[in-house]
């Protein structure tokens, strides 16, 4: 029984590595992720009841209890379509550089390199991002908690005293996902069951525990719509989405350690399915829960530091409170290890192909820990600066929450799009959806194109230079700087850049072309492969 075990898990590897190979690239990592594990770390990064917590401000005041639980229910069907759209590109060619590799291999000639660029650097900034956006929330849990606790609930904290907090968290994240991969991927497991077990205590648990003074009807927890931004009711209700949106987001996650997932082809792509479809009930049922047990004074719940706080201090009381806030805490503190862990492995793939500056040096794997130890502190150095932004004020720094949203949806559209658009022959792998594949794309797509704009908007129609929305300066002075670098004369991109480098062959890595051989950033085409490979590269 074990040597047929064994002999099967051996097969496995062997398939997972040669799939790899024709897609142009070696084994470099140690492929520890079981299938739980590869679902753990897109799960994990949703962290769903820390990250509802997180984005409580902007669901409340732009609907409150109504956009909570609908908003809710009508953004969770759309990203489940995104998802399944990206499923299949995962399925179909499991690879670290995921989005920007599928972009460049699915996309015309003509345009391949420049979208390949492009997806590659929103995708690096919307990893960056999300790394920022969850330990900033985490921080600032980390300071409710410390408010709760003091006398009268009087202390507030400052945003130098948020900002080293913040600091030193990101310092942290950044020590533990230089471990060995085993390590991390046994961790996430523990965060799977940490956040389940969290998210039944909470619903469970603050319907029982709440005031009868508090606890409101069906009438109001599903049907009570407050705007208090100044938008019209239906923009405010679009503009609750962003809660969902956050929440579930970066799902690419998993795609990102497809080098490092046995059995990459299924579990990947499976992983990402069933985070959504598991996160959107649960993140729902948390929401109701909620929406019954806040009260009806919800500007007051608004005008505090941390909305979900209030709510839970309203019903468990401080002890109480600061109990479950502790496991609170450390779920969005475990949130943040996973999401440094994926951005590292998609930055070291993308400067595997030579495209972000000092690729020579982040394309390096530790040789005690057999991880890339310099692109976990690259992405964590630059969380820290975007992190500077709380000091220009609270509309500043939340914007890093939208901005995480836009740039990965950028990243994640482009290639979808490219699949049905571009001239290639795409061979779906063992995870597809028939005949739904063109109409969920292009559903999602549009969704994502739509919501992408919206979220460049400010909170309120009436805004000045304190309370705009600070996503387009960011993600659109990122993307500006990567096209004149791109264009650079002489120097840019578009003069050495060809779309991912096959490693396969010794010395091919550097800033030479592809091998021809292999083709550059195709997928070969092939039965026992599920891959694709476009005609001019045949």
């Amino acid at each position: 029984m074990t040597t047929r075990v064994t002999s099967r898990r051996d097969g496995i590897a062997q398939a997972d590595e040669d799939l790899l190979r024709s897609l142009g690239y070696k084994q470099e990592f140690r492929r520890e992720f079981t299938g739980l594990e590869t679902f753990g770390i897109a799960f994990s990064i949703i962290g769903l009841l820390p990250s509802i917590a997180s984005v409580l401000f902007y669901s409340m005041p732009n609907g409150g209890p109504a956009a909570m639980v609908w908003g809710w229910a009508v953004a969770s069907f759309f990203i489940l379509l995104v998802g399944m759209s990206m499923a299949e590109l995962a399925s179909a060619a499991p690879t670290s550089g995921g989005l920007y590799f599928w972009t460049h291999s699915l996309s015309s000639p003509r345009w391949r390199n420049l979208l390949a660029w492009i997806v590659g650097y929103a995708n690096t900034v919307g990893s960056i991002a999300s790394i920022a956006s969850i330990d900033w929330g985490c921080a600032v849990q980390v300071m409710a908690a410390a408010s709760i606790g003091s006398a009268d609930q009087s202390w507030s904290a400052t945003s130098a005293q948020t900002f080293g907090v913040y600091t030193a968290i990101v310092l942290t994240h950044a020590v533990i996902c230089c471990f060995g991969t085993k390590v991390l991927a046994r961790l996430q497991t523990v965060y799977v069951v940490l956040n389940v077990l969290l998210c039944l205590a909470v619903i469970i648990a603050l319907p029982a525990a709440t005031p009868k003074e508090f606890m409101n009807d069906a009438k109001f927890a599903f049907g009570n719509f407050s705007n208090f931004n100044g938008w019209t009711d239906g923009f405010a209700f679009i503009l609750s989405f962003l809660a969902p949106l956050w929440t579930i987001c970066s799902f690419d996650s998993s795609v990102h350690i497809s080098e490092e997932a046995s059995n990459a082809a299924v579990a990947v792509p499976w992983a990402i399915v069933y985070a959504i479809g598991i996160a959107g009930v649960l993140g729902w049922a948390i929401n109701v829960a909620l929406a019954f047990c806040m009260g009806t004074d919800l500007t007051d719940i608004i005008a505090s530091d941390q909305p979900m706080a209030q709510i839970f201090f309203n019903s468990f009381g401080q002890k109480g409170t600061l109990a479950l806030w502790a496991v609170v805490v450390i779920v969005q503190y475990m949130m943040g290890s996973s999401m440094v862990l994926a951005a590292s492995r998609q930055t070291f793939a993308f400067s595997r192909d030579g495209a972000l500056p000092f690729s020579s040096w982040l394309y390096r794997m530790n040789g005690f820990t057999g991880t890339p130890v310099n692109t976990v502190w690259f992405v964590c150095g630059w969380s820290i600066v975007l992190g500077l932004l709380s000091f220009a004020g609270t509309q500043a720094i939340n914007a890093v929450f939208a901005l995480s949203v836009v740039a990965l949806y950028v990243a994640y559209g482009i290639p979808i799009a490219a699949r049905f658009l571009g001239e290639n022959d795409f061979t779906p792998g063992p995870f597809n959806l028939g005949r739904w594949s063109a109409p969920v794309g292009f559903t999602a797509v549009a969704w994502m194109t739509f919501m992408g704009v919206v979220f460049l908007f400010p909170t309120t129609p009436q805004t000045d230079t304190a309370d705009m929305n600070y996503t387009i300066v960011v993600l659109g002075g990122v993307l500006i700087l990567s096209l004149i670098w791109y264009y650079l004369p002489v120097y840019g991109g578009v003069h050495w850049f060809t779309g991912p480098i096959p490693t396969v062959e010794k010395g091919v890595h550097g800033s030479g072309s592809a091998t021809p051989e292999l083709g550059t950033g195709s997928m070969e085409k092939g039965a026992e492969k599920n891959a694709y490979v476009s005609e001019e590269n045949v």
